[in-house]
């Protein structure tokens, strides 16, 4: 098999589990190595080390599928995404989860959620793109869907030297928005035009989280996409929700699933979430529970500055806007936002609204999207619920 050999020392990393090989650490790769070829990886002094897929254009240019000397190939991607899917059958609902988590399953850059009886799908990495079909196969085997749908239209799938198209991959899939249940709530989702795969899984568990908080108070939910932390809210008997997002097509959709749940409790508001919470503010409204689950902030690390002013700016605002011994549900999805640091700016930010903070609880994403012990890049979700005094 054609080889890839670190430079001395860079095996360590390796060891410890991380499944990130960077251009760096490798000091030379086979001559008739080719962009999207599965590599053995050796150490300086010739140690096997793991198999990879390799991408020269990529700063991580080695994506580690397993640290055994063993073949890669369908049968193999095959035991993969069996493993996924059977760790999820222990506590998820599979017609409203995260089948694949990348990296964290040992498929790195393979994304697969569940919405009802479709599948979709994200391959980010040219390395796994030869794959796909077996994926499909397995996925097929596994979960039995109606359809399986490819949303290929990521920008880091150019980085990779990858086309940008979304297409039915397998089976039907609808033109009109896929029905979903959550948490007991009914979903419409839109796999073929939503952000990302068409609705983010991995507030479930937090959303559910909500429900000792909210019965009887009203609740104000911003960047509320399509009505999910909101319409949880109504759910569990909130007396009064606004739901606010800057996209109106999001707005629409969240009213469509507030009707389709017969909430009628529920309003949305197209508006910018800085702009609305600034002049709620201002005018002094209050509310029993807030609930801040913006989009990302920074992808990148050079921009984190940016990001925490941000942050700070909508969690000063809401705080103001919780009542004196109402709740702050406070969130990031933003990778390079580290825990501790999230944690700082949303105290700074309760210092500079003269407020105290009692954490009630502090969560990350929900058990279908694992977490490595060995990577923490695998851990992105932030979400914090604080008791507000003032």
């Amino acid at each position: 098999m054609k080889t890839a050999v670190l430079h001395a020392g860079k095996e360590k990393r390796v060891f410890s589990g991380h499944p990130w090989i960077f251009k760096s650490d490798i000091s030379y790769v086979d001559s008739d190595c080719l962009p999207g070829d599965v590599l053995t990886v050796r150490a300086r002094n010739g140690r096997f080390l793991a198999r990879a897929v390799y991408n020269p254009r990529s700063q991580i240019a080695l994506r580690i599928l397993t640290w055994k000397d063993e073949p890669i190939d369908a049968s193999w991607i095959r035991a993969k995404v069996h493993e996924a899917v059977e760790y999820r059958r222990q506590f998820a609902s599979l017609s409203s989860c995260r089948l694949v988590f990348a990296e964290s399953d040992g498929l790195p850059a393979v994304i697969c959620d569940a919405f009802g009886d479709i599948v979709v799908m994200q391959c980010l990495s040219l390395g796994m793109e030869r794959f796909k079909e077996a994926i499909c196969d397995a996925l097929e085997d596994e979960v039995h869907p109606r359809g399986i749908y490819e949303r290929g239209d990521v920008p880091v799938r150019a980085l990779e030297g990858l086309d940008q198209e979304s297409r039915v991959l397998r089976g039907e899939v609808p033109e009109d928005k896929v029905p979903m249940t959550e948490n007991g709530i009914q979903f419409l989702v839109d796999v073929r035009n939503g952000q990302k795969t068409g609705y983010f899984l991995d507030q479930k568990e937090n959303r559910a989280a909500i429900a000792p908080f909210v019965k009887g108070r009203t609740v104000l939910d911003c960047f509320t996409h399509i009505g999910s932390f909101a319409l949880h809210a109504a759910h569990y008997q909130a007396s009064e929700v606004t739901g606010v997002d800057i996209s109106d097509y999001a707005c629409r959709c969240a009213a469509e699933n507030a009707a389709l749940n017969h909430l009628s409790q529920v309003r949305f508001e197209c508006a910018n979430a800085f702009d609305f919470l600034r002049r709620e503010a201002d005018e002094g409204k209050q509310y029993d529970v807030v609930i801040l689950d913006p989009p990302a902030f920074t992808k990148t690390r050079s921009q984190v500055a940016s990001a925490e002013r941000g942050y700070k700016e909508i969690n000063l605002r809401g705080i103001k806007l919780t009542r004196p011994g109402g709740i702050l549900v406070t969130c990031s999805c933003s990778q390079h936002m580290l825990p501790d640091a999230f944690r700082q700016v949303v105290h700074s930010a309760a210092v500079d609204a003269h407020a105290r903070l009692m954490q009630i609880e502090w969560r990350t994403q929900g058990r279908d999207h694992p977490i490595l012990a060995a990577s923490s890049e695998t851990q992105y979700l932030k979400c914090g619920i604080y008791r507000v005094d003032k």
